[in-house]
């Protein structure tokens, strides 16, 4: 059985997917572009872009009483793989120990023409 997790406090989906769905013990999150609640991008570098990305997953944890330390795999898209450190200097103020396991991956293109968009599974 699944549940449907959605918050008003993240930016609301932009085509036919939800925020995250509960499956069991699991919380899958939605692809997180940078975001800003009333709609727009984060026009500004891949730190403050990754920083929005984040913050919009927080939200959707929260919704669920789920913090960081409950997510156990993340996947991050860049657009250009040269930003791998600068996210991963911010990526790093998130995750701060327990890390979950990840990939990254440069993907020819992501939606609005951003720079990163970061999935998530945690477990409760």
């Amino acid at each position: 059985m699944k549940k449907i997790i959605s918050t008003e406090n993240a930016p609301k989906a932009i085509g036919p997917y939800s925020q995250a769905v509960e499956a069991g013990n699991f919380i899958f999150l939605s692809g997180q572009i940078p975001l800003k609640i009333d709609g727009t991008i984060v026009d500004g570098s891949i730190k403050d872009q990754t920083k929005q990305v984040l913050d919009n997953i927080e939200e959707i944890l929260k919704e669920v009483g789920l913090g960081f330390e409950d997510v156990v795999k993340t996947t991050v898209y860049l657009s250009d793989m040269s930003d791998f450190g600068e996210m991963n200097e911010v990526y790093c103020k998130y995750f701060k120990d327990n890390y979950p396991a990840r990939v990254a991956i440069q993907a020819s293109e992501l939606p609005k023409e951003v720079g990163v968009e970061i999935d998530a599974i945690a477990a409760k």
